[in-house]
């Protein structure tokens, strides 16, 4: 069962990726923290649809947020970013020799 639930938290990641807004949200964040209000100033959505998805995101371990005196600084959450990169290297392993062994099946028929 531990497993299980480490296994679906890079899941929940990409979920919350499937949408733009928080896609570019965390672009946005790859390049530094950033304030809540200047995380809303930069799309045309209202500050709470704003804070509904950083929501998300930090509920999928995505960003991580501190309290600067009455700012909320948002940041990317390494440890998240990482158990998403692991995933997506674990995948990458289990497929990439498959593919090589297909292009070389189909290289050789083609002959």
């Amino acid at each position: 069962m531990i497993a299980v639930q480490a296994s679906l938290s890079p899941l929940a990641s990409l979920a919350a990726l499937a949408d733009p807004t928080r896609q570019r949200i965390v672009a946005m964040l790859a390049g530094g923290a950033l304030s809540s209000g200047d995380i809303a100033g930069r799309f045309a959505l209202s500050p709470p649809a704003i804070s509904q998805h950083l929501k998300t995101l930090r509920e999928a371990h995505l960003v991580c947020v501190k309290t600067d005196k009455q700012k909320r600084i948002y940041s990317l959450d390494p440890k998240g970013v990482q158990e998403v990169s692991d995933w997506v290297a674990r995948i990458q392993a289990f497929w990439n020799p498959r593919l090589d062994a297909l292009e070389a099946a189909l290289k050789k028929e083609s002959k």
